[in-house]
């Protein structure tokens, strides 16, 4: 059995993944950031930890290797124990164990678990595809005020000038106000004659379009009753899941049985193992979620667990 596996697939969607008798995985997000001198910027990231206080059996695990291995519960649990025990023993020899995309663990001096994580797969979902680049520093030039030292050096001054008789000029000026006056009267005449125009024709139109509204008017004597349709499409990221299967046909009557039992059961697709996943609903909120996973647990099924998705 590969646990780095499973407990790599489960920190895509939880923040504590607990290794019974071993320890928790956490998960931090941290902000996008720029190293001010490689002038590197990275994506936001989900920063890995270690607790080894953490070792409490919340089912998490057990549940996820139950459902993908097609196991009961507690043969889970066994493989778990086992695995953690050889873990252990390479441990105490000085072996450092080796989890693939996840980190390593070591014993220190004081025997306590030293955990370094790994920086090649970025566990939040959110940036997905985003990867850390380098861009050339940007450099700002500031220019001298060269106005204010031509102004300063060369100053301009404003001598009078002599003008002859300009009497012409009152002539002129006249003249361009007369034929001004007379132009803007033209103008004045045309635009209201476009503006009857205008009017005219849109007159006639209205009236030829009420003479066709009136010949195509009729009526019907027993018209179709009005149908409303109801739909209820579900939505959120969280969902309480009932199962997988590898046969459709199997999730098909799965998702019949839990809607006659009063769920709003569905199909959400397939997962990374080809397997079909039924759902008991689907929630906008975890708090939402995990009252409604609480309720199930009790009433329907002890198995049934949170998984956090984004559906296409």
């Amino acid at each position: 059995m590969q646990l780095e596996t499973y407990i790599s697939d489960l920190l895509y969607r939880y923040d504590c993944v607990t290794v019974p008798q071993l320890g928790a995985f956490l998960t931090n997000r941290v902000s996008a950031k720029v190293h001010s001198s490689t002038h590197t910027f990275y994506p936001p990231k989900k920063v890995l930890s270690f607790n080894e206080q953490l070792q409490n059996n919340d089912g998490l695990l057990a549940n996820y290797i139950a459902e993908v291995e097609k196991v009961p519960y507690a043969t889970a649990n066994d493989k778990i124990a086992k695995q953690v025990k050889s873990i252990k023993s390479y441990l105490v020899e000085g072996e450092t164990i080796q989890f693939e995309n996840i980190g390593e663990l070591v014993l220190n001096t004081e025997g306590k678990i030293v955990f370094n994580p790994s920086s090649h797969i970025n566990y939040l979902t959110d940036s997905f595809g985003l990867s850390h680049f380098t861009s050339q520093d940007i450099k700002r030039e500031v220019y001298k005020k060269e106005v204010e030292t031509i102004e300063e050096a060369a100053p301009i001054a404003f001598t009078p000038e002599k003008r002859s008789n300009n009497n012409w000029l009152k002539y002129a000026a006249a003249a361009v106000i007369v034929l001004g006056l007379s132009g803007f009267g033209a103008f004045k005449y045309y635009n209201n004659t476009i503006e009857n125009h205008n009017q005219l024709a849109q007159e006639e139109a209205n009236a030829q379009l009420d003479a066709k509204v009136q010949e195509a008017t009729f009526i019907i004597s027993n018209p179709l009753p009005a149908a409303t349709l109801s739909i209820e499409k579900q939505t959120g990221n969280y969902h309480i899941v009932a199962g997988a299967f590898r046969v459709e046909a199997n999730s098909d009557k799965k998702v019949n049985q839990l809607r006659e039992k009063g769920y709003k059961a569905r199909k959400i697709g397939k997962n990374r193992y080809g397997l079909h996943e039924v759902v008991y609903a689907s929630f906008e909120t975890r708090l939402e979620a995990q009252r409604a996973l609480y309720k199930i647990r009790n009433e329907h099924n002890k198995d049934a667990w949170l998984l956090i998705r984004k559906l296409d």
